[in-house]
C-alpha cells in the first residue's frame, strides 16, 4: 500500500523529525510504501506532491500544530498528536488504512471544524504557548550566542564603546534579545487568531517588557490579543464593499488599542510585580533553597522530554535569562535536559544485554542529542519501558540540576548544548558544570543497569 504522512510538532525541532524516522521504519517493515512531509522550524521538507496524495492509500497526520488539509480531500485519512507516531507507529499505519474518507466541503468549514477540535483539546493553551516559543527560540539563540561571543573579549568588555565586544553585545543583546518577548506574544496571539493576531500581540509584548513585566506578561499579552481579535471579528460586520479595512485599519487598530491599554492601565502593574517579586526570590535563593529548586528543575526537563513540562521549564530558564549576565537557573535547566538522552546512551554500552538491537542504535544517535541538548532523544527508549526508563531519567537530572545550582554554575546562553562550553566565559564555573552533566549521566545510566531487565 501507499501512504503519505505530515509531521510536525509545535517547536519543529525533534519530535517532527523522530515520528517522520519512526512512521518510515514501520512501513517498512509492514510492506508498505511511505513518503512523510516533515513541516519542522526549516519549513516544509519533502513536500507531498499533488501525484503523491493522489497514488496514496491513506493518510497520516501526526501534528500537534496546524497543517494545511485541503489537499487531502476524499483520502482516508487519521489525524493524531505527534508523539503517537512515534511510539505507536505501527498501530497507526493499520488504523491509517480503515480510517473514515475525510470531506471538508470547503476550506472554511475545514478550518472551523480544525479550531473546534483544537479549542475542544485540553492541549490548546499549551499548543498556542508552544507556537509563540517555536518562533522565539532563534532569536534567544542567536542572541544568546552572539553575547557568549562578547565575552571572549572579556566578561565586561561590552561595556567599551566600539568594540567588538559592544557590537556583538548590541546585535545579541540590545536587538536579538529585545525582540524575544514581543516575538512570543505576537506568535501566540497568531496561533490564537492567524496574521490578524501578530500586530497587537507584539504591540502588547513590546508593552510587556517597557513597563517591567517580562516574560510572564509576554504570554499574558500574546494571548490577550489573539482572543480579543477572535472578539473583534465575530462582532464587527462590514459590507462586503469595506470587508478588506478589516485587516488594514479595524483589526490591527482596535485591537492594538484595547490590548495596549489593559497592558498599561489593568494588567502591567500587578504582573510586573509578580515578575519582579519572582526574581528577588530567585536571587535571594542559595545553599539548600537553591538545591532544592535546581531538583524540582531536573525532575521536570526529565518527566516528559519535550512535553509540556519540560517545556514549562525551558521557559522558565529562558526568563531569568538577562543580557550580559549569566542565569543558573539556565544552566541547571541546559544541564538537566541534556542528562537523559546521555545516561540511555552510556547504559547501551554498559548494559548492552538489557537492550535490543535498535535500542543500541538509538543509543549512537542519543549521544549526539544529548550534548546538543535536545531532551527527545530518550523518548524511544522511554516508550519501550516506561516503568524503568522514565524513574531513571528524573533521578539524573535531578541530580545535576541540584549540583549545578549547588555549584552556583551559571550559563549566559539558552540552547547550544555542549558547542557553548567551548566559548569563554559563555559558562560561569564550567569545570564543576561538566562535572554535574557527567554526575547525572553516570546515576541515570547507573539506575538503568540496576532496574532494566535482561533482553531474552
Amino acid at each position: 500500500m501507499k501512504i503519505v504522512a505530515v509531521t510536525a510538532c509545535p517547536t519543529g525541532i525533534a519530535h517532527t523529525y523522530m515520528a517522520a524516522e519512526a512512521l518510515n521504519i514501520a512501513a517498512g517493515e509492514m510492506k508498505h510504501d511511505m513518503k512523510v512531509e516533515t513541516r519542522g522550524s526549516v519549513g516544509a521538507e519533502n513536500a507531498l506532491s499533488d501525484e503523491d496524495i493522489k497514488n496514496a492509500d491513506a493518510v497520516i497526520i501526526a501534528a500537534d500544530t496546524n497543517v494545511p488539509m485541503e489537499r487531502f480531500q476524499g483520502k482516508k485519512l487519521i489525524e493524531v498528536p505527534v508523539k503517537e507516531a512515534i511510539s505507536n507507529a505501527q498501530e497507526l499505519i493499520k488504523k491509517a488504512l480503515t480510517a473514515d474518507t475525510y470531506n471538508a466541503t470547503n476550506l472554511s468549514d475545514q478550518v472551523d471544524s480544525i479550531k473546534n477540535q483544537k479549542k475542544s483539546e485540553r492541549k490548546g493553551a499549551y499548543k498556542h504557548l508552544m507556537t509563540g516559543v517555536s518562533f522565539m527560540i532563534p532569536f534567544v539563540t542567536a542572541g544568546g550566542i552572539l553575547i557568549a561571543l562578547s565575552f571572549v573579549f572579556g566578561i565586561e568588555a561590552f561595556k567599551e564603546e566600539g568594540t567588538i565586544a559592544a557590537a556583538l553585545m548590541q546585535i545579541g543583546g540590545g536587538s536579538a534579545f529585545a525582540l524575544m518577548i514581543p516575538i512570543l506574544a505576537g506568535y501566540i496571539a497568531y496561533s490564537i487568531a492567524d496574521r490578524p493576531g501578530i500586530v497587537p500581540g507584539m504591540v502588547g509584548g513590546m508593552l510587556a517588557s517597557s513597563i517591567g513585566s517580562g516574560f510572564l506578561g509576554g504570554i499574558i499579552a500574546g494571548f490577550l490579543a489573539g482572543y480579543t481579535v477572535e472578539f473583534l471579528k465575530k462582532s464587527i460586520k462590514l459590507p462586503r464593499s469595506m470587508a478588506g479595512l478589516m485587516p488594514v485599519l479595524i483589526l490591527p487598530v482596535f485591537s492594538s488599542l484595547v490590548v495596549g491599554l489593559l497592558m498599561i492601565f489593568v494588567i502591567g502593574g500587578p504582573v510586573s510585580s509578580i515578575n519582579n517579586a519572582m526574581n528577588g526570590w530567585l536571587q535571594s535563593l542559595n545553599g539548600t533553597n537553591s538545591t532544592v529548586l535546581g531538583l524540582v528543575i531536573g525532575l521536570m526537563m526529565a518527566f516528559d522530554m519535550g512535553g509540556p513540562v519540560n517545556k514549562a521549564a525551558y521557559t522558565f530558564g529562558v526568563g531569568t535569562l538577562v543580557a550580559g549576565q549569566a542565569s543558573e537557573v539556565m544552566a541547571a535547566v541546559m544541564a538537566a535536559g541534556m542528562v537523559p538522552p546521555l545516561g540511555l546512551a552510556l547504559a547501551t554500552i554498559v548494559a548492552k544485554n538489557k537492550f535490543s538491537h535498535e535500542e543500541k542504535e538509538a543509543g549512537k544517535a542519543a549521544w549526539a542529542l544529548g550534548i546538543s541538548f535536545i531532551t527527545e532523544g530518550a523518548i524511544p527508549f522511554a516508550a519501550a519501558d516506561p516503568a524503568r526508563v522514565i524513574p531513571s531519567i528524573m533521578a539524573g537530572s535531578a541530580v545535576t540540576g541540584s549540583l549545578s545550582m549547588l555549584f552556583k554554575c551559571g550559563l549566559a546562553v539558552p540552547h547550544g548544548g555542549i558547542f557553548v562550553l567551548f566559548i569563554p566565559n559563555a559558562v560561569v564555573n564550567l569545570a564543576a558544570y561538566v562535572l554535574a552533566i557527567a554526575i547525572g549521566t553516570c546515576v541515570t545510566a547507573g539506575l538503568i543497569f540496576g532496574l532494566k531487565r535482561e533482553v531474552v
